[in-house]
């Protein structure tokens, strides 16, 4: 099923829209808190602090709008209240661990720099896959006359990515071959999830 399908079945059942909300609101919050994770315990810089203030932000703005479908849906993050949720939990952390394989082996780092090049890289991942899925999910709300709009989220993703590219040329000068290794293990991971995401869909219609 292709993706643009894939949300514009979702966002027909105000349950089913509801979860996926929450599974963003869910990896938005997984994201800031791996960001935090890889600070550095004194040299941690402020735009590190400002993707993980963002990221944190973002997963609050989510799930304040599942409000709009029904305040008493999705008021955790407990399985059933998640779409596809061992694809989820497993989609980040699986990127974290594959991409500091990698980049153990390209740039023989140690702990801290491992933590921080990790930062750098799978932020840039998410970031590029970020800049695809919202804009794609906000064009299906406005078509739908939808009271759920991610407009902000995007413009802060944008802003985000150009951070990441700054960041990362200061890095290495040839990060671009890197990240392109890392982005083909994050396609792998994200074409997982949204398989098993609208592996439960399709049964959600015929339940």
């Amino acid at each position: 099923m292709e993706f643009q399908q894939l949300l514009e079945r979702i966002v027909q059942d105000g349950v089913t829209h509801a979860k996926w909300l929450n599974t963003l609101s869910f990896m938005e919050n997984a994201g800031a808190r791996k960001i935090s994770k890889c600070e550095h315990p004194v040299s941690v810089t402020l735009i590190q602090l400002k993707h993980a203030a963002e990221e944190h932000r973002h997963a609050y703005y989510l799930k304040k709008q599942i409000g709009k479908i029904d305040p008493e849906l999705c008021k955790t993050y407990k399985a059933d209240e998640l779409l596809a949720p061992i694809a989820t939990r497993q989609y980040l952390h699986s990127l974290d661990v594959k991409a500091c394989r990698y980049l153990q082996t390209a740039f023989d780092l140690n702990k801290e720099e491992l933590k921080f090049a990790a930062y750098l890289f799978v932020t840039y991942a998410i970031e590029v896959r970020a800049d695809e899925l919202y804009p794609v999910y906000q064009d299906i709300l406005t078509k739908e006359s939808s009271r759920i709009m991610v407009k902000s989220i995007i413009l802060e993703e944008e802003g985000h990515l150009e951070e990441m590219i700054n960041q990362l040329n200061e890095f290495s000068p040839d990060w671009n071959k890197h990240a392109e290794n890392i982005l083909t293990i994050e396609k792998e991971l994200h074409d997982e999830w949204i398989n098993a995401i609208a592996e439960e869909v399709t049964q959600l219609d015929y339940a």
